[in-house]
């Protein structure tokens, strides 16, 4: 047992480091991933990729496939079926419902065969011919035709311009972020079975209702005749959140050969098939008095976007909200090019943004000569500029000092240069960030069973893990919520015919579920305690209220809604500090330590919180330092799409990291007080590394990842 950590018997479990309850499957390969479900003869699809960014198809031979050993099928546009459109953002394009090209890897055809070798060979023999045209593929070219959103506009408060223009101290400067690809462990895949009308889908998806509903639709299906599993998720880091374009092709597979389909993504087919984090050009100008008050603060992104749909994250979201200055703008412009569409990423907006603010928030207290923690400390407030509401809680200026003092902040140095040890150049980083807390209507049934004074309780919802807990955290809640241990307690999850849940996106889940799950065990007890019709001594437990009532079974369910009017703002907040060795001659950077300190409400599990942190942290350290999605503009396609040349932080680039979380009773956020930490995790990680490179080095690098060409 680690140090805090809970046998599995207690009952007061909430907020203790328990190990996850579905650990033992995992590790012995017994946890079921969307392709692990044993189907009856099951074939194999594969998925045929277009090889020109723009343009039609003119013609697709398929002949020589359907001739291949083992092939059922070849399916194009000229053979699928028609599809209702659902959810663009997740399918796009790629469904084969016409001949148009709009991007390179567009799907444009599947293969059905019996063996996966098969498919996959087969593939290669289908010719495709292309009516090409001119491609909008390169960044610099288009960017300078990006036109304002259609659908969100500039966010302005006071007299950004003037004030700026007539400040004694400002900057102007510009950051580029690149895009980033989100390859979660488990590639995108799905096993589709038809029984008659009736739908079967083994999909690995963030939000089960997600897939349900856009496959209900797409299908022209009662959503009663959808039915959705998905156990276990391994990772999908905002990529899983919805059924894109090789869902709905696993299930017209399977439909046109009335067989049960297979269909998996490879790593490679991963880079143009599940959306991207967007390349964004972030310009950021600040004003401040001599004394480090901001006047102004103007966040402008220029990004691009799918030709077929509008998309931006939101990456001017904390200039909006995270410092106390009058003078504000936020705006986004988008250029409409021939690049997948743009999604979601853990953190949208908020992770970007922060690396372009908080650099900003450095450069700026450089200027000053002020010491960038004070700088930020004189500009936060307990209200909301950007609404006017009270924070809810807010942990910015604790996390600020306590980081401080983890990372050893007195050893910085003002000017840059002043730290080195041999030939390593020694540098401290600092950044603050923040992330929504929200809450989403979700259901959970709960069914107790009792032997005599033996109790045992079912949760049942439709959420999801993605690997971050969620079984462990709703065992906890209801465990401790119903006086049981915890190894009396079951959680089914996954699963489309249990109660509606809300996803595992957008630090929205652990809120929605431990909320719901212990509304649900509060209502069982309540109703058990009317049904008893007895006066207690002391608090009954549920096995004595069952006696009592003279039941051996009973289940309820709640509908939870989270409130629609608050009067409060609500966010975690953090602070990281990086502590970075910069090898002088060769540019090589370490990060050396890191230190994240996080308020995030009411901790429901120490150790799988501590773990999202730590998981944030190395998500930075790959976006400030290793992270990056090149593009050949010669033809519009990625030509890093493996993870030989897509290089992620391994254990050797990780330093040590230093987690801690700030004490928040948070009466307003929720009944529960959760606030949600798996997004949170990766603001501010790379802009704290940016910051301590400057420190360390005296160079400032505003275009990510920061490789040693940057700083020879």
């Amino acid at each position: 047992m680690v140090p805090g950590e809970k046998k599995i018997n207690d009952t007061k479990v909430i907020g203790e480091a328990v190990n996850r309850i579905e650990a033992l499957l995992k590790v012995t390969g017994t946890a079921n991933y969307s392709m692990d479900f044993p189907v009856k003869n099951v074939a194999h699809g594969f998925i045929i990729k277009s090889t020109a960014a723009a343009g039609t198809i003119a013609d697709i031979d398929t002949s020589a496939a359907e001739k291949s050993p083992g092939v059922i099928a070849v399916i194009t546009h000229k053979n699928a079926l028609k599809l209702v459109p659902y959810d663009p953002m997740r399918a796009g394009t790629g469904i084969l419902q016409d001949a148009k090209i709009n991007y390179y890897g567009q799907h444009i055809g599947v293969v059905v065969a019996e063996t996966y070798e098969q498919a996959r060979y087969a593939a290669r023999l289908v010719k495709v011919k292309y009516q090409n045209v001119d491609p909008k593929v390169d960044f610099e070219k288009n960017i300078g035709n990006a036109v304002k959103l259609s659908n969100r506009n500039d966010a302005l408060r006071g007299d950004f311009e003037s004030v700026f223009n007539s400040a004694e101290h400002k900057i102007d400067v510009t950051y580029d972020t690149p895009v980033e690809h989100h390859n979660p462990m488990e590639p995108h895949a799905a096993i589709a079975v038809w029984d008659g009308d009736n739908l079967m889908l083994y999909s690995a998806t963030q939000v089960v209702s997600s897939v349900h509903d856009g496959m209900a639709k797409a299908f022209g299906l009662k959503p009663e005749n959808v039915r959705v599993i998905s156990p276990h998720v391994g990772g999908g880091f905002g990529s899983k959140g919805g059924a894109w374009a090789n869902v709905p092709l696993a299930a017209m597979a399977a439909k046109i050969t009335n067989r049960p389909v297979k269909l998996a993504l490879t790593r490679q087919n991963m880079f143009n098939s599940v959306g991207l984090r967007q390349r964004n050009r972030q310009r950021l100008r600040i004003a401040a008095t001599s004394d480090g008050k901001l006047t102004a603060l103007a966040h402008d992104t220029s990004t691009h976007t799918a030709v077929t749909n509008e998309f931006a994250e939101p990456c001017g979201s904390l200039a909006g909200m995270m410092y106390d200055v009058a003078n504000n703008r936020v705006a986004y412009r988008v250029a409409p090019m021939n690049i997948i569409t743009g999604t979601y990423q853990r953190a949208p907006g908020e992770s970007t943004g922060s690396f372009a603010l908080e650099s900003a928030m450095d450069e700026m207290a450089y200027e000053l000569k002020m010491d960038p923690i004070e700088f930020r400390l004189k500009n936060i407030s307990m209200t909301d500029p950007s609404n006017g509401k009270p924070f809810s809680s807010r942990a910015t200026a604790d996390a600020l000092r306590r980081g401080a003092e983890m990372i050893g902040w007195k050893m910085r140095k003002l000017e840059p240069r002043q730290n080195r040890n041999g030939e390593y150049l020694i540098g401290y980083g600092v950044a603050a960030g923040a992330y929504p807390s929200r809450q989403a209507p979700t259901s959970t049934q709960i069914k107790l069973t009792r032997s005599g004074n033996d109790v045992s309780a079912s949760v049942e919802l439709a959420a999801s893990d993605i690997g971050t807990g969620s079984y462990t955290i709703i065992a906890q809640t209801a465990a401790e919520t119903l006086g049981l241990p915890m190894e009396k307690v079951g959680v089914k999850l996954g699963d489309s015919t249990l109660p509606p849940a809300a996803g595992s996106v957008g630090s929205i889940g652990a809120a929605s579920f431990s909320n719901s799950v212990s509304e649900a065990c509060n209502q069982a007890k309540t109703e058990l305690q009317a049904k008893s019709n007895r006066t207690w001594v002391a608090a009954p437990t549920i096995g004595q209220l069952m006696e009592a009532a003279n039941l051996n079974e009973y289940q309820t369910r709640v509908d939870t809604k989270p409130s629609q009017d608050s009067k409060y703002s609500s966010h975690a907040f953090n602070a990281n500090f990086s502590e970075v060795w910069v090898n002088e001659f060769t540019g090589m950077v370490r990060v050396h330590r890191h230190v994240a300190v996080t308020g995030a409400g009411r901790i429901l599990n120490a150790k799988t919180a501590r773990s999202q942190v730590i998981g944030g942290c190395v998500w930075g350290i790959g976006m400030a330092l290793t992270e990056k999605s090149v593009m050949d503009p010669r033809f519009g396609n990625f030509v890093t799409r493996t993870f030989a040349d897509y290089h992620v932080p391994v254990n050797l680039d990780v330093g040590e990291i230093d987690v801690a979380f700030i004490p928040e009773d948070d009466k307003f956020v929720n009944k529960m007080g959760v606030k949600g930490i798996g997004e949170v995790g990766i603001v501010g990680v790379a802009g704290a590394i940016a910051n301590a490179v400057f420190n360390a080095t005296g160079k400032r690098v505003r275009d990510l990842p920061i490789t040693p060409d940057k700083l020879l």
